[in-house]
């Protein structure tokens, strides 16, 4: 309790004034590196230290401008199990999970995803932040995209866009869709998964 807290702390603030600065850079390349670098946040647990910004948004601004571009990690996220049910369709196994994560993936909710599926074959997962950053590369690029309210993510976030900017959420959705199915299907995954082999869950990320 008194070494981890401490230590934890450091690291979120850290985080946190790295990400400020992030947002104040603005435009694709902020948009980019902000939907590259949430999936790896959100595998550790560490995106809820991002509440007090979404609420310091809303409160001054209206809305939070950061979740939207946040989300597009989520679109990553299904582009890439999308490739990967696509190119490995002969591998029963991965398919079951791909097909079992992508409802939920599309609603936003990406761990299934992330732990069953992507993490697990290693390349893959790197492909899906690609995908991420090219969705918040849109958004940061159209900017003025922002969310009224924090929680929902994917395309149960449309409703609550602001300002009626709903389009170019949408359109940031459909380009981390393409760029993680593109990454993922060129560059993701290994000719051992194509050919049948399955995913241990008890083995080492794999990154060969």
């Amino acid at each position: 309790m008194f070494i981890i807290m401490p230590f934890a702390g450091l690291i979120s603030n850290a985080l946190i004034g790295f990400i400020d600065g992030v947002i104040n850079l603005g435009g694709a390349i902020s948009g980019f590196i902000l939907g590259a670098l949430f999936l790896p946040m959100v595998m550790l647990g560490l995106h809820q230290i991002l509440t007090p910004i979404h609420v310091a948004m809303i409160e001054q601004q209206g809305a939070t401008y950061l979740l939207p571009i946040l989300a597009m990690a989520g679109a990553g996220q299904v582009g890439a199990a999308l490739a990967i049910l696509v190119k490995c369709r002969k591998n029963k196994q991965i398919t079951t999970i791909a097909k079992g994560g992508l409802p939920v993936g599309f609603l936003g909710i990406g761990e299934p995803l992330i732990y069953a599926l992507t993490l697990p074959m290693g390349k893959a997962f790197i492909t899906a932040c690609i995908g991420g950053g090219i969705g918040g590369a849109v958004i940061g690029a159209i900017g003025g995209v922002g969310s009224t309210a924090i929680g929902p993510s994917g395309l149960a976030l449309i409703p609550l866009i602001y300002n009626n900017k709903w389009l170019g959420y949408i359109l940031g959705l459909i380009a981390g869709y393409i760029g993680g199915f593109v990454c993922t299907y060129f560059f993701g995954i290994d000719e051992k998964y194509v050919n049948g082999a399955v995913l241990d869950g008890s083995s080492k990320f794999d990154f060969e």
